[in-house]
């Protein structure tokens, strides 16, 4: 795992040997040796060493994506427990892997990429109540029906299957241990088989006639603020990954910036594949999104003519360009690794627009598609990845990863590359005629440029 472990660890000697350190000689004294706390190699260490040696916010997203998977089922809060060991235990065992408690980066990249495909097959989101401005985390595609009023706002399934409820009010010299019974018995017949109540929230659970339900409340001074997801026996093997992931992301009385993908750039920059010598051009569809226009660089304007929303991929077109070099896309999925080529952003080239490419490390997540560790830098997505014999394997997208925790986490970019096959079927479905036969990755990339309001 790439952020896994602290710098310190790469200090420490092969045999683990303790650190020495030598303070300044003073005239007429012997040198004093100080012996510091042993530091053991990563070989040496339990699973948990290793959790804390990982940073805070790699320890908030491995925790969101283990709950996205249905491994954990603990708060989201990046402390390191045996829970989270055991839950990376048991996503080994179901891997067939070997269950060490430690992920390696193939292993991790495609935990990413399976929470990230579960979070988008629910459409969830991060969301401010307009009445209260409390932040939730919302299955949109779950729950696309929106009602606000003076109390709140519920969010439910076309046929109610699924309901979600940001209830306000006002309350005189609340505490969490009375907010919680009252609750219990509101309405008359809940039955309620997991309760916590702790000084600055409470949570209960159980069933509430043919429904479960999910309640975590709070307050601050008077104004009390309470959510509420009641749910179909029927849909538990759907609904209850995301009910975990809703109570971690639930900020009653935000202070802190919102969680989630960053704002849209006023002006992104992406890397396209040239496919036909008449122009087509492939390209990352989040990056070509609500554009006022969309340059090429080199060339000029491109019209968007297609989209595959499924895997995140854009149809462009330049007209009247000469000397277009288009790459072959004849190839299949690599094995271990690839090229990936791209034009980074300017500010990451001091305004240049330099193509590059880095190696890196596949990891399959179903379908021909695969996870990449490390993510390449901003600018390189749509950019073409290559396997070993220099065959097209697919496109590279960079994705923001969204932790369910705390508000105030920041959310770490990952890669996923689209196989080739895929890439293949979008183009016939849009009628291009992919007509090339160059190899020269780094020739066939060009510079995707889109201005927004």
């Amino acid at each position: 795992m790439r952020s896994m472990l602290a710098a310190t660890l790469m200090l420490a000697s092969a045999t683990g040997a303790s650190a020495q350190t030598t303070t300044p000689q003073v005239p007429g004294t012997k040198p004093k040796v100080v012996q510091t706390v042993p530091i053991k190699p990563p070989a040496l260490q339990t699973p948990s060493e290793t959790a804390d040696g990982m940073a805070q916010a790699e320890r908030l997203s491995l925790q969101s994506d283990l709950a996205w998977v249905g491994g954990y089922n603990g708060a989201i809060t990046g402390d390191v427990s045996s829970r989270i060991v055991d839950a990376i235990k048991e996503y080994q065992k179901n891997k067939g892997g070997k269950p060490t408690g430690v992920l390696n980066p193939q292993e991790r990249a495609a935990l990413a990429e399976t929470a990230r495909r579960k979070r988008d097959s629910v459409g969830w989101k991060i969301v401010t109540e307009m009445t209260s401005g409390a932040r939730l985390g919302i299955p949109s595609k779950l729950v696309p029906q929106q009602a606000t009023d003076a109390n709140g706002s519920k969010w439910t399934s076309p046929t109610g299957t699924v309901q979600v409820l940001l209830s306000r009010r006002k309350e005189a010299n609340p505490t969490t241990a009375k907010l919680a019974d009252a609750e219990k018995k509101e309405p008359a017949g809940r039955k309620v088989d997991y309760t916590v109540v702790k000084p600055d929230f409470f949570v209960l659970s159980g069933l509430q006639g043919l429904k479960k339900f999910y309640v975590r409340g709070t307050f601050k001074g008077d104004e009390v603020r309470i959510m509420t997801i009641l749910y179909d026996q029927a849909t538990e093997g759907t609904v209850e990954p995301v009910v975990i992931a809703m109570s971690s992301a639930f900020n009653a009385f935000p202070s802190g910036p919102l969680v989630g993908p960053p704002p849209r750039k006023t002006v992104e920059y992406g890397t396209g594949i040239v496919v036909s010598d008449d122009g087509a051009i492939l390209a990352d569809r989040l990056v070509t999104d609500s554009c006022l226009a969309i340059t090429i660089g080199g060339y000029g304007n491109a019209d968007r003519l297609a989209e595959d929303k499924e895997h995140d991929l854009a149809l462009l077109h330049i007209y009247g360009a000469r000397g277009l070099k288009p790459l072959s896309l004849a190839g299949g999925p690599a094995k271990t690794s690839v090229d990936v080529v791209g034009i980074a952003d300017p500010q990451s080239q001091g305004g240049a627009a330099g193509v590059s490419s880095i190696k890196a490390a596949l990891a399959s997540v179903g379908g021909g598609d695969a996870a990449l560790s490390p993510p390449p830098a901003v600018g390189f997505s749509g950019g073409p990845a290559i396997d070993g014999d220099g065959k097209f394997s697919g496109v590279t997208l960079l994705k923001p990863a969204m932790v369910a925790g705390p508000a105030n986490a920041v959310p770490a970019s990952q890669a996923v590359m689209v196989a080739a096959d895929t890439v293949r079927d979008f183009l016939k479905a849009s009628g291009v005629a992919a007509n090339g036969t160059s190899t020269d990755a780094k020739a066939a990339v060009v510079r995707v440029i889109c201005v927004r309001k």
